[in-house]
């Protein structure tokens, strides 16, 4: 099986440690999408990591999707509720947290242009995004259904890919400032085998 992907992605993060988690072994591919010679392509049409290129020689790309089929062919351990109702209320805190990790590389993209060329407009948008967000997930963490409760989920896993993201760009260093939920389930998860080696190189 081999991951498509980059060190710094928090969705090939995500991945990477549903892998290790489950134990399933890999080759780890370095492709960076925005790179000229980049092979990105060749496995995804939309040009964007993660892919996954299956021991069949199938491909799958989006994080969502390929997390999805590892819970379909690698059931265990689970990572989903096996109750569907429970597991779709799972998967759409995992898009809750894709959809402030989107805001954050919006923002890391304006960042990276000329002070001149950068549009403040959008940035803030991108930040407002981020702020509910999170407030959206702290509360779901409080609740502790589905997020932060007694067995790790995917949520959990792309909540924390997601909060290690903003703290490696710098993106929203004031996002622990009254989320005491979120702090707690990072530090946890942190602390796990599969979060620390897939930890982005610094620099």
């Amino acid at each position: 099986m081999k991951l498509i992907g980059t060190y710094t992605s928090p969705y090939v993060r995500k991945i990477s440690v549903l892998l290790l988690e489950k134990g399933i072994a890999f080759e780890f591919v370095n492709q960076s999408p925005w790179l000229e010679e980049s092979q990105v392509t060749d496995y995804t049409p939309l040009g964007k990591v993660p892919a996954l290129v299956t021991d069949a020689g199938a491909t799958w790309y989006n994080s969502s999707i390929i997390a999805a089929w590892l819970e379909l062919h690698h059931p265990n351990p689970a990572f989903l509720p096996a109750d569907p109702h429970l597991a779709l209320a799972v998967r759409q805190l995992e898009t809750l947290a894709d959809g402030v990790c989107d805001a954050a590389l919006l923002i890391v993209r304006e960042q990276q242009k000329a002070p001149g060329q950068r549009c403040t407009d959008e940035m803030q948008r991108q930040r407002d995004k981020i702020r509910r967000g999170l407030d959206a997930l702290e509360a779901a963490a409080v609740e502790g259904k589905g997020l932060n409760g007694a067995q790790i989920t995917l949520a959990d896993i792309a909540t924390v890919c997601t909060l290690g993201y903003l703290n490696f760009r710098r993106v929203a260093p004031s996002w622990c400032v009254d989320r005491p939920q979120l702090v707690a389930l990072a530090t946890t998860l942190f602390q796990r085998d599969s979060f620390a080696r897939t930890e982005p190189p610094a620099g």
